[in-house]
């Protein structure tokens, strides 16, 4: 028995606010092709897709990128409360990368602290014996 399988290619989400070519463009840009691609979307436009973007969990990070090239009312225009939370997100800053300790971190009396133990669930110790 065979099963069919559609030959259409893909179908539009009718929730997405621009043609799914224009969506793929959106999708492949790089951070350098992105903002020309996104100034000749119109704001209102581009601020619905920035929320529909950002409400699919495999776009929500370029959502955010569109999103930084919208004007917060237009935000707030397609998407409510919702749109400033977004505009807020899309604007800060990544967290900071934190860096090595580069000394020995020292306990009471000025003594170094032991590295913690490695805990395995294997176990080294179930290995020589037996449960017969």
């Amino acid at each position: 028995m065979s099963q069919a399988h559609p030959t259409t290619g893909a179908t539009v989400d009718p929730e997405c606010p621009v043609s799914l070519e224009l969506l793929g463009e959106v999708y492949r840009a790089d951070d350098y092709d992105l903002p020309y691609i996104l100034e000749t979307i119109p704001p209102l436009i581009r601020a619905k897709l920035a929320t529909y973007l950002y409400g699919k969990s495999h776009m929500h990070q370029l959502g955010l990128k569109v999103a930084r090239a919208c004007e917060r009312d237009d935000l707030i225009r397609v998407a409510g409360e919702i749109g400033s939370v977004i505009h807020g997100q899309s604007h800060l800053k990544a967290a900071p990368v934190a860096a090595e300790p580069t000394a020995a971190p020292t306990g009471r009396g000025g003594r170094p602290t032991p590295a913690p133990k490695k805990i395995s669930l294997g176990g080294s110790a179930a290995k020589g014996r037996s449960f017969d």
